[in-house]
């Protein structure tokens, strides 16, 4: 087929909607630039893109369904940390037994998300490869992969790492994992998948736009376009082939992640839950948090900006926020679920944001805009919540759970060094926990192979132990 027939084929797509500025520098491309410009048009669902950009895709009303919107169901901190059963009947002690049947069977695996990049950091590199470690420098990538190591070790069964990256993301991770040996796991221990993608339309047209003139603008389809993502990897594939029946969910950003927490996971399962979420406590009503409601019996995450701030504000008899349980993106999935919901997969929600984004005007050249300028549409994972039979949410302390690195320096939390500070402060409990002295001033860094949790510390030390200068404490 000659260039001119494929330009006029795709001129013949785009037309109708209005979108033929994609092919104003066709041109002006090679071979090469032509058949990538071809094949991302081919792939967009234009008459969706439409319909986002005109609002004729439902978007729920969130104002109008929180007002109707009760707590969700839940296993309160103060409950677990008394050792109580919860109001599903459930006491840890036996949530944590169940979910270490679980992990010794191999039936729980690791889905990690990583497809953010690290710009927001000052960081030209995928944000896993950040190097968070405040003494070790370890990335974040190797603190979640050490903790799936060392799963491994204390179970004897290894709990399978999924890792989604996005396309601006998957190479530098790939040569990353190749560089380092995979961070220590055996190959059929990680697999690595790519999500999907979105365009961007302009704010006030609702044209396409190019980030380059052979190239359209795409970002990341959000982790609601993970579902797609691992059926078409064939992760579910490798899912059934090792016994894989529930897997936690969590993103990359977040090096306190309590992966697979024996505690957590029992509680899923014995609930017989679909999806279980972890919610910490909001300190403030304004917590840029979602929140977990149950509306008509159904949960769902009701994101920060959605919700209003009279109902925000609400409390229940006891003094205390009614809407309390903000999510942290930390999610156990029953794997058939999983599977179920590829049929709804594109009866998730779009969500619409306002985003600055670079473009090539008419004359061919890259701007840079000063203020949001473009639309993008993503889709969220816990949207799936409504779908999901029975599920539940269980309550852990931020600081032992929640440090996202999202922020540069100087901002007012969320930075390299507030994230540091967790991670110090949560391995001085684990110390102090087990009677050991740390000295004031000093710090200590604990790597997860040398211990996983305060049980681990406990075994490793006693009360004679006392750290008087900063040290990472790890293997060897």
């Amino acid at each position: 087929m000659s260039d001119s027939v494929d330009r006029q084929t795709l001129h013949d797509r785009l037309a109708p909607h209005g979108q033929e500025h994609l092919l104003a520098f066709w041109d002006e491309l090679d071979a090469a630039g032509r058949s990538q410009l071809a094949a991302q048009i081919a792939a967009i669902d234009l008459p969706l893109i439409d319909s986002l950009y005109r609002g004729d895709v439902d978007q729920p009303d969130w104002a109008e369904l929180s007002r109707r919107a009760a707590p969700p169901p839940a296993m309160r901190l103060a409950e677990r940390l008394a050792g109580k059963a919860s109001s599903l009947g459930i006491t840890p002690a036996e949530a944590t037994a169940r979910g270490r049947e679980a992990l010794a069977a191999g039936e729980i695996g690791v889905l990690l998300v990583a497809g953010g990049q690290g710009s927001r950091l000052g960081f030209e590199k995928p944000k896993s490869l950040y190097p968070i470690g405040p003494i070790s420098g370890a990335t974040l990538l190797q603190i979640h992969v050490e903790k799936c190591r060392a799963i491994a070790a204390r179970y004897e069964k290894s709990a399978p790492l999924y890792l989604m990256t996005s396309p601006a993301t998957h190479d530098d991770t790939v040569a990353f994992l190749a560089e380092h040996d995979n961070l220590g796991l055996p190959d059929d221990d990680l697999l690595v998948f790519c999500q999907g993608t979105m365009p961007a339309v302009d704010a006030s047209t609702g044209k396409l736009l190019l980030s380059e003139k052979g190239a359209l603008f795409q970002s990341p389809d959000g982790h609601g376009g993970t579902v797609a993502a691992l059926a078409a990897s064939g992760a579910i594939e490798h899912m059934r082939r090792r016994g894989v029946k529930h897997l936690f969910y969590f993103q990359v950003d977040n090096p306190l992640a309590p992966i697979c927490d024996p505690e957590f996971v029992g509680y899923h399962l014995l609930a017989e839950s679909e999806l279980t979420s972890l919610a910490v406590a909001k300190s403030a009503p304004e917590d840029k948090l979602g929140n977990f409601v149950l509306i008509d019996n159904r949960l769902n995450v009701i994101e920060y900006s959605d919700f209003p701030a009279d109902v925000a504000q609400q409390l229940d008899s006891s003094g205390n926020l009614k809407f309390w349980a903000g999510s942290v993106a930390i999610h156990m999935f029953d794997v058939a679920f999983l599977e179920k919901s590829l049929t709804l997969k594109d009866s998730l929600p779009f969500h619409v944001a306002n985003k600055k984004v670079p473009f090539i005007d008419p004359a061919g050249e890259r701007i840079e805009p000063t203020k949001p300028n473009a639309l993008k549409f993503e889709r969220f994972i816990f949207d799936l919540l409504p779908h999901a039979a029975r599920p539940i949410v269980v309550e852990y302390a931020e600081e032992d759970s929640f440090a996202p690195l999202k922020n540069a320096p100087g901002a007012p939390k969320d930075t390299p060094e507030y994230v540091q500070r967790f991670m110090f402060d949560q391995a001085h409990r684990w110390l102090a926990a087990a009677g050991a002295e740390v000295s004031p001033g000093v710090n200590v860094e604990i790597s997860p192979l040398w211990a996983l949790d305060a049980a681990d510390v406990r075994q490793r030390v006693d009360r004679s132990t006392k750290l008087d200068k900063s040290q990472y404490l790890a293997p060897g």
